[in-house]
């Protein structure tokens, strides 16, 4: 077998001593029966993407397992200890429904304690955002969750966050990725200092359940909780934790939740994808939405950070909401209650980020609120809370069905926005409309703006190559014209230019480098390239708009829309 030189040099060092028995023995195993394997498990490091590592479980440096975590929190306590050197350390560690995720936990905190470090070690899987708000609640420096989101059953992963409860930015993340990377294997300390671990529960439980309720709770009333039918799934995830109790404290008794799909199972035995932007996923919950004629579906993805939502539509059939859709309604609903409350005194902001619709700044200005965008993954509107204490953070989302609700957690958080799209439902048919009637009249109001992602996936190494080639050709051969349409700007976030097609005017955007480009088009279409920090895929954003008087109008312009979408796919060759 014929092994490149760098790959056979990573091989070798998982044969010598530092790693267990086991481990060198399923390395032979590798070598000797599944060669393109071996190449794919050693060929590169695990690299910290936009949402933390993620990866497929196994044997070797490009794998999820006790050496790269240990590796990676052994240069973790090492940073810590060099950014707070007279501060008593300590970490929270949570982890979700997959498999091996409480092992590795366990093996994460066992090198936190040999380090010195206070370890608050979830005694059960949590969702993530319960991570998030118990840093804050313990005051601690860092905190973990081991997970790897939505992602297939093969997969694991590891978050990090900071003290703010934001996951870690630049530069920061480099430094710790800087250190993590000087070491070797043999420096990690594996011997846990046991009474440094304490174990975690009801209290940090009762303390989110109590903050999500008061952060996503407006006023209500108690008819109208009644008169909401809702279903919900966990899809085998992590929100069962939470999310039941959330809804019954805050006054939802009509809510069913689908059986089969209730157990956390780390194998989503129901699903092809626990991913709730994917419309198969939340086909059981669809079917008993019709047995029990409900309002409204919500399920939530294993980690509980992302939502996926459906509503009756005017004909009373249940429809899939996107993220783009989710968010500006639960964006227009905050606004709008901090409006009546009197709240709104131009010392506001909500958050977005630049794959998201553009409509979030329209429904920003009307309410005379500043909308801020950053980068993809929601670590970047976190940030900016930090960024500008000046400013209260009245909420944000991205398109991935996300959404954040106030700053008790720094993150995505499904749990409180399952409890805000609830609100905006139960109100909304109090006041004899409906979830569906709301976003149309939003559309009138701010614009139709209809999104559309094309995910295209490319695994391995050559996987790797066809996407970096992707990008390269987009650069050095942009294109100047789509759909029939000019293209009049270009951005392009890795060099942090902008150029203006229509002046050649080139100018320099104020924003962290990310390998995104961005092409709008003089009918104010908008499409995004961007190759994922997580997965094994390239993604296109596309965004197309047109105004609209009244919801009659609706339906035709729909069909506009989407025609524009499929000839901008047809023609960039996406399909």
């Amino acid at each position: 077998m014929n092994i490149a030189p760098n790959i056979l040099s990573a091989v070798n060092e998982w044969l010598t001593p530092t790693f267990d028995q086991e481990t060198q023995a399923a390395v032979k195993e590798l070598m000797t029966t599944s060669p393109k394997e071996l190449e794919e498990s050693f060929y590169k490091n695990l690299e910290f993407g936009t949402g933390g590592m993620r990866g497929v479980m196994g044997v070797g440096n490009n794998r999820i397992n006790k050496y790269t975590l240990g590796k990676n929190t052994q240069g973790l306590s090492d940073y810590l200890h060099k950014v707070f050197p007279n501060e008593p350390l300590k970490v929270v560690i949570a982890y979700d429904c997959r498999h091996n995720s409480n092992t590795l936990a366990k093996t994460v905190a066992d090198v936190f304690s040999a380090n010195g470090i206070q370890v608050y070690l979830f005694s059960d899987l949590r969702p993530t955002p319960e991570l998030s708000f118990a840093l804050k609640y313990l005051k601690c420096q860092c905190g973990i969750v081991l997970t790897a989101s939505h992602n297939p059953p093969e997969y694991n992963g590891y978050k990090v966050y900071w003290q703010d409860g934001g996951q870690i930015v630049p530069p920061q993340d480099k430094e710790i990725v800087n250190v993590i990377e000087s070491l070797s294997y043999d420096k990690i300390k594996f011997n846990a200092n046991e009474s440094l671990i304490q174990y975690i529960d009801t209290e940090i439980d009762k303390e989110f359940v109590k903050s999500s309720i008061e952060n996503a709770s407006f006023n209500t009333p108690a008819e109208a909780k009644d008169n909401l039918h809702i279903v919900f799934t966990s899809l085998h995830g992590t929100s069962i934790k939470s999310i039941p109790d959330v809804l019954s404290q805050a006054g939802y008794k009509n809510v069913h939740i689908v059986p089969e799909q209730a157990v956390p199972d780390g194998n989503f035995p129901t699903v092809k994808s626990p991913n709730p932007e994917e419309p198969e996923a939340l086909t059981m919950a669809l079917a008993l939405a019709d047995k029990t004629d409900s309002d409204i579906v919500v399920g939530t993805d294993p980690d509980c950070d992302r939502l996926g939502v459906a509503v009756r539509n005017n004909d009373g059939k249940m429809i899939l909401l996107n993220g783009n859709q989710t968010m500006v309604l639960m964006t227009s609903f905050l606004l709008k209650q901090w409006k009546k409350a009197g709240k709104i005194n131009g010392k506001q902001f909500v958050g977005s980020t630049i794959v998201s619709t553009p409509m979030m700044m329209e429904l920003a200005n009307s309410y005379g609120v500043e909308c801020k965008v950053g980068l993809t993954g929601f670590k970047w509107i976190a940030k900016m809370i930090v960024d500008f204490p000046e400013l209260q953070f009245i909420g944000g989302g991205e398109e991935s069905f996300g959404f954040m609700v106030g700053d008790a957690v720094r993150d995505k958080d499904a749990v409180a926005a399952t409890l805000l799209i609830c609100e905006v439902a139960a109100q909304a048919k109090a006041a004899g409309s409906s979830v569906y009637k709301e976003l149309l009249q939003l559309y009138v109001e701010n614009g139709f703006y209809k999104e559309h992602l094309v995910s295209l996936t490319k695994k391995g190494m050559e996987g790797l190559e066809e996407i970096n080639q992707m990008m390269i050709n987009l650069r050095e051969n942009p294109l100047k014209e789509i759909n029939g349409q000019r293209v009049i700007m270009v951005e392009d976030y890795q060099s942090s230019k902008a150029l203006n097609l229509l002046t050649n005017e080139e100018s320099t955007m104020d924003m962290p480098k990310s390998n995104v480009l961005i092409y709008y088009t003089e009918d104010g279409s908008k499409i995004c390239a961007r190759p994922s920090g997580t997965e094994p895929k390239i993604k296109f954003y596309i965004s197309v708009n047109a105004a609209i008087e009244s919801v009659l109008e609706f339906d035709e312009a729909e069909k506009f829309l989407d025609d524009k979408i499929k000839n901008i796919i047809a023609d960039m060759q996406l399909s």
